[in-house]
């Protein structure tokens, strides 16, 4: 199983990537060793995340989201600012 997720970054930007464990790729983005985006954005938390069949189809979804405007995103996530 892959997953999709969107993290909320401490400056109030939102970051989509995937991933097989999602918890241990919080903690990764939260040392510092995730992402280059999220270096120096941190704290971050997790707001949404799907569960994908395929890194294929986690790799289309990922794309998906990030082609949303700044608005569709923030319902995925809740819909907080």
């Amino acid at each position: 199983m892959w997953f999709v997720y969107v993290l909320r970054c401490r400056d109030g930007t939102l970051y989509t990537g995937i991933s097989r464990d999602v918890d241990a790729r919080l903690v990764k983005h939260n040392q510092g060793k995730g992402a280059r985006y999220t270096r120096g954005r941190g704290p971050v938390a997790l707001v949404h995340q799907e569960r994908k069949r395929s890194h294929g189809a986690a790799l289309r979804r990922e794309a998906a989201i990030k082609a949303l405007p700044r608005d569709q995103k923030l319902l995925l996530a809740g819909g907080a600012e």
